[in-house]
């Protein structure tokens, strides 16, 4: 296992020079402000938008938590007693997250309209390669946050004054919170003869219908029949929405290539019940002894169980089978790979009286009136509009920041994930933070906002680039076992959420064990809260 190494204090850099950019108002760039903050640095803050909140501030009107909100919850600033909900909607959310930001105080270090539109590193040295960084041992050099060589030129441009010049700002090192499912929509490719400039509707992505207020919507889709293209949460909370306003007149169409598990809210409370040390040694993990792979071996066959109750309580409490929505995937690889979600209060009963069509079928593209679909019953599908629920780029929203093309191959020349799942071993002098998914999203970035603090702060150095690279590989393998060919690299740690944090918590010179008596230890879930002292 790879362990960073802690050296003394006298290695702590001078944190009032150190200058420090944060890209993104998130929750992932609020913590990690926050985080900086603490430990006496004086970070700037630049978001493109107006306000902070990330997703969170652009979402739909029936978007809701889909995390139990004692999970999603700031470790030293808990939910006001007023939200009582379990599942707290958008509005409150973004109340708490405010709510946050005004108690620390990160407002006052936020350019708001500010959008970086370039990453540019510059290395003084007297070394003429180019590729400088592929010949370091060490991160940046020399395995800590800072180097006397190497700086961030920060690109920035005024939103409001397009027409204005972009500022250069230089900093010592740079946090990248710019999230996964924002800015950069996935779209489809269809053949020039099928493609959307045939069709004589509208066709959106899902990031701009959740970018109208209520209003808007509402009168968007006003007796219009619509069609939303995509399974994930977004889709599902979208074709739900739509058929609940334009009810049995305008049913709303969700055409999807394969099923995905999604459940109640009930389910999920009692999933994160379970989230626990023992639940983590029925998983497999990279770098094992044979004692914890004897012990996961021994152990699989409950998590098989597991899996294998849920599928029957969905199949018991919705009609699956009815509708022909079984998954052919098990719930175990679907949780594996980030893709489990709420299903909409009332989804089927709307398909029961008519309001929310249910097309499988995969699109082939469009012709003048709708979608062309590859199903030999219905090959065509009138509509008027279209929305694309079908995902992003992340990993090229990333890259594309980057001026160095070196940077932009680390990002998309790899599937492996990044080391704790904030650094690249390649990419000197900066994190990147709000990429990794688990259950509980806040949760994780906060002990990362934590643990980078901690670095910035000279707590401890990286291990060499090459073992930081030979741990990621594990990481993917280990990933793969389970995920296979939905592998995704923001999900290796979604099934060893505790371990992972053990791990951030060693690197830290922290005592991972978080709970007071040896049965919490094991069996009862962790908190936020349980690290709040970190």
């Amino acid at each position: 296992m790879v362990s960073s190494k802690s050296y003394s204090s006298s290695r702590e850099p001078n944190k009032v020079e150190k200058k420090i950019a944060i890209i993104g108002a998130g929750i992932s760039g609020l913590l990690a402000c926050k985080h900086a903050m603490e430990k006496g640095f004086n970070p700037v803050v630049f978001e493109a938008r107006n306000g902070i909140g990330g997703v969170w501030s652009s979402t739909i009107d029936s978007t809701k938590l889909q995390t139990p909100k004692d999970h999603f919850q700031f470790s030293d600033f808990p939910w006001p007693k007023s939200v009582s909900q379990t599942f707290p909607d958008h509005n409150q959310v973004m109340e708490y997250v405010t709510s946050y930001a005004l108690r620390f105080d990160i407002f006052s270090r936020i350019k708001f309209n500010s959008k970086v539109i370039g990453l540019d590193y510059i290395y003084s040295s007297s070394d003429d390669d180019d590729n400088m960084c592929s010949n370091w041992d060490m991160w940046g050099g020399n395995g800590e946050a800072f180097s006397s060589n190497g700086k961030w030129n920060v690109v920035v441009q005024n939103v409001l004054q397009p027409m204005e010049a972009p500022k250069v700002y230089q900093v010592d090192f740079v946090t990248l919170c710019i999230g996964k499912f924002s800015d950069l929509p996935n779209i489809p490719d269809f053949p020039i003869s099928k493609g959307a400039n045939k069709f004589n509707g509208e066709i959106i992505h899902s990031m701009d219908y959740a970018a109208m207020d209520k209003i808007q919507a509402a009168k968007f889709i006003k007796n219009k029949r619509v069609s939303v293209v995509g399974f994930q949460k977004s889709a599902l909370d979208i074709a739900a929405e739509i058929a609940k306003n334009n009810g049995v007149t305008n049913p709303c169409t969700l055409v999807f290539r394969r099923v995905q598990w999604s459940g109640s809210e009930n389910l999920v409370r009692f999933t994160f019940t379970n989230l626990n040390r023992f639940s983590e040694l029925m998983v497999h993990k990279p770098g094992e002894g044979l004692f914890l792979w004897f012990l996961a071996v021994l152990l699989s066959p409950l998590r098989w169980i597991f899996s294998k109750c849920v599928e029957l309580y969905l199949k018991w409490t919705y009609p699956l089978k009815k509708y022909e929505m079984v998954p052919q995937h098990s719930f175990l690889k679907q949780i594996c790979s980030c893709m489990f979600m709420v299903l909409p209060q009332q989804f089927y009963d709307r398909v029961k009286e008519g309001s929310l069509v249910l097309q499988k079928s995969r699109v082939l593209g469009f012709y003048e009136n709708g979608l062309i679909l590859d199903n030999v019953v219905a090959a065509h599908l009138e509509t008027d509009i279209v929305i694309l629920a079908t995902g992003y780029k992340s990993d090229a929203k990333i890259a594309n920041i980057f001026t160095s093309i070196d940077f932009k191959k680390c990002i998309l020349g790899s599937s492996a994930p990044f080391y704790r799942e904030c650094i690249h071993p390649r990419i000197p002098q900066l994190a990147i933070m709000g990429y990794s998914e688990s259950p509980a999203t806040l949760f994780t970035f906060e002990l990362r906002s934590k643990w980078i603090a901690h670095f910035l702060a000279g707590k401890f150095r990286l291990p060499p680039i090459r073992e930081m690279e030979e741990n990621v590989e594990k990481w993917e393998k280990n990933a793969r076992r389970y995920s296979r060919e939905n592998y995704k690299r923001a999900c290796v740690g979604v099934m060893l959420q505790i371990h992972c944090n053990d791990q951030l918590c060693k690197d830290m010179g922290c005592n991972p064990r978080r709970k007071k008596w040896l049965f919490s230890e094991f069996y009862s879930p962790y908190h936020p809260s349980d690290y709040a002292n970190l």
